[in-house]
């Protein structure tokens, strides 16, 4: 199969945009008209992310190249919210879409295996988020799992929240915390380049810290980022451009809240607001 970053980058330009569509599905947000034909339980709630979600990538779903579900979302509403992540990861491959399964794994040895098992074998996913605090040897069996599916992994480097600098900002060897990760992160992603020059480790680097993103982006020239933190959470387009290359590649940007809910849960066109939510953050995104 094509090498992960060579699929993601030939994606991006056949589609025109480097947008992650990502699904966070909350109930208070759903479309009232859809919430009201599911009962208020975890199968029911399950029911009713599986319809919201299925409909917004019947809208858009061929307009991006990369769908990430939060699991989050699902794992809260148990076997049946795990059903319909399955569901609807399978769905945004059959459009052709990159999935990014975002679950923030980590462990060590025979568990951090079964973590990625999971991801890659179970759900289908194309690519996870990792979570690196526990080492090497921790990130390793997520590596290789991705690689035996042509997959790739997201490493959190610098994360979008405000508290990230309590451990991240912390100066190791005249360094923060975070560019340390990212070195590795360009170890590790240096092992295995596509034919285009982008490796299949990427980090997540967020949009609310512009000065460090475009840091990393000068140290981690092969390293594919994720970037979340645009839009909902403050970041905006000219905080993420310095996230790519000279070329236009090197990251996709992440809008959950501001493409699932552009609309209060009782607005009858709420499929209509979706479209053009989607539509308005490629235009944003168009840098030209």
């Amino acid at each position: 199969m094509t090498h992960f970053a060579d699929r993601l980058n030939n994606l991006i330009r056949e589609r025109g945009t480097p947008l992650c569509l990502g699904l966070d599905p909350r109930w208070e947000s759903l479309p009232v008209a859809l919430r009201s034909k599911f009962d208020d339980s975890p199968d029911g709630r399950a029911a009713a992310y599986l319809s919201f979600c299925s409909r917004v990538l019947d809208l858009v779903g061929l307009r991006v190249p990369v769908v990430k579900p939060q699991a989050a979302f699902f794992e809260a509403c148990g076997p049946a919210g795990f059903a319909a992540m399955r569901s609807l990861i399978a769905q945004a491959k059959q459009m052709g879409v990159i999935t990014i399964l975002d679950g923030k794994r980590n462990d060590i040895a025979s568990t951090a295996t079964a973590y990625a098992e999971s991801a890659f074998d179970l759900w289908g996913a194309d690519s996870l988020t990792v979570n690196p605090y526990l080492g090497r040897d921790a990130v390793e069996p997520f590596v290789m799992a991705a690689r035996a599916k042509s997959g790739g992994v997201f490493v959190l480097v610098r994360t979008s929240n405000p508290g990230a600098g309590l451990f991240q900002d912390l100066r190791c060897d005249g360094q923060p915390l975070y560019r340390h990760v990212g070195d590795r992160v360009a170890e590790w992603t240096r092992a295995n380049l596509g034919s285009q020059g982008w490796g299949d480790v990427g980090a997540v680097v967020g949009a609310t810290y512009p000065d460090e993103l475009a840091q990393l982006r000068e140290a981690l020239p092969e390293v594919i980022f994720l970037v979340p933190g645009f839009g909902a959470q403050g970041g905006t387009a000219a905080d993420v451009r310095a996230a790519f290359r000279s070329d236009g590649l090197g990251a996709v940007i992440n809008s959950s809240r501001g493409i699932l809910f552009p609309f209060m849960p009782n607005a009858a066109d709420w499929e209509t607001r979706i479209v053009k939510a989607t539509e308005d953050t490629i235009g944003v995104l168009a840098f030209g």
